[in-house]
């Protein structure tokens, strides 16, 4: 086969693939709610809500004050410092001395067979008190209604587990183009939208806003059933559904706030724990990622000044159904400027970069290293169900 036959037919195929993409992604979502437009409950279930965090002493104490001052008056806090290094315990001891309903547990071991968070919110768990549980990061700012509308969507649509997508912040214009492009990747690649679907078996979940009954959490098996997964959220969404609970995805980009990362390093640096791990630590589908990013994502830029009519149409067909799902997924699940598309080839080469980085450094390291701890990648591999 020439190679003028061979990158025809990949673009060829690829604007297919867009095409059904470009429905799919139309109709789905559709399905998401805004948590915005949601009332805000006043009375209700306790909600315990369970921070883990080691070494946040840049975002914690913020994050927690805006949680002090929700509209929803029905809540405890469990908050767990793992092994922190910095100033964390002590903004979590002043926090307690300072408000009602706080409790603050300190780790200072990590059992062998868990990761640090996932460890971290299993002890908070046992010790809350409350009917839903509330797991959430220590750096999400919480707008004053944002608990009690998520509270009123859980109960009125009888829920036992609700996940909210937060505005992702970022300080500089690369590192906004990359959060762009990671939720473009993200929302093609995950379909977050057949979370809302009732007959559908995909599940997802957001670190900064996991929000679930403790019955149903008890019955899936807690964190002791993702004890080994870095992408822990994601993951307890995932099982939730599987198990057949009643599961939803909503957006709260005006009511959760956290900056992703602060700049373009730290956010590489921070994909290298579950980039591999997406991919199910298997090198077939790193490849495969690499090769689908960059054919249908990158050539078609290369080849739209080919000197060939036939690849040029086909690349102006790619680019123009990229631009249209590019648009549509930024407008619905980011506060950013579709023009952040301008950027797209490079941030689709960044994107590579980052596959081939985080693979590379797993396998070289033999493990992850998350937060300070080294966890192997045996073990890691072991407990990828």
């Amino acid at each position: 086969m020439s190679l003028f036959l061979m990158v025809s037919s990949l673009l060829a195929l690829s604007i297919v693939v867009w095409l059904v993409i470009f429905i799919d992604a139309k109709i789905g979502l559709q399905r998401i709610d805004r948590l915005e437009n949601e009332p805000a409950s006043q009375d209700g279930p306790l909600v315990s809500i369970i921070v883990a965090a080691r070494n946040e002493e840049k975002g914690v104490k913020e994050s927690l004050q805006s949680q002090f001052s929700q509209s929803y008056g029905h809540l405890e806090w469990i908050l767990v410092n793992d092994r922190s290094t910095d100033t964390t315990p002590i903004i979590m001891n002043e926090m307690q001395s300072a408000y009602k309903n706080v409790n603050v547990i300190h780790i200072t071991t990590l059992p062998p067979g868990w990761l640090g968070k996932n460890h971290a919110m299993y002890v908070g768990a046992k010790q809350a008190r409350g009917e839903l549980l509330l797991f959430t990061d220590a750096d999400v700012i919480f707008q004053k209604d944002a608990i009690a509308k998520a509270v009123h969507y859980f109960m009125e649509h009888e829920l036992a587990h609700l996940t909210a997508a937060p505005n992702l912040r970022g300080q500089r214009l690369w590192l906004n183009s990359f959060i762009a492009f990671f939720m473009f990747g993200f929302s093609y690649f995950k379909r977050p939208w057949l979370a809302n679907h009732p007959r559908s078996k995909v599940g997802i979940g957001i670190g900064a806003f996991n929000l679930v009954r403790k019955e149903a959490y008890e019955k899936l098996g807690t964190h002791e059933v993702i004890k080994m997964r870095p992408d822990d959220d994601l993951m307890l969404g995932k099982k939730m559904k599987e198990m057949g609970f009643r599961h939803r995805i909503v957006t709260a980009l005006t009511l959760l706030e956290v900056e992703w990362y602060s700049t373009l390093k730290e956010a590489l640096i921070g994909l290298e724990k579950n980039t591999f791990a997406g991919l199910h630590y298997r090198i077939s589908m790193v490849m495969f990622a690499i090769f689908g990013v960059f054919v249908s994502q990158v050539l078609p830029f290369f080849t739209l000044f080919s000197f060939e009519p036939i690849l040029i149409y086909l690349s102006i067909g790619n680019i123009f159904l990229l631009a249209l799902i590019y648009s549509m997924i930024i407008k619905r699940m980011t506060t950013y400027s579709p023009w952040m598309f301008l950027l797209f080839p490079f941030t689709a080469m960044l994107f590579i970069y980052s596959i081939i980085r985080a693979s590379y450094l797993t396998f070289k390291r033999g493990g992850i290293i998350w937060r300070g701890t080294k966890y192997r990648l045996k073990d890691l591999r072991s407990n990828n169900t």
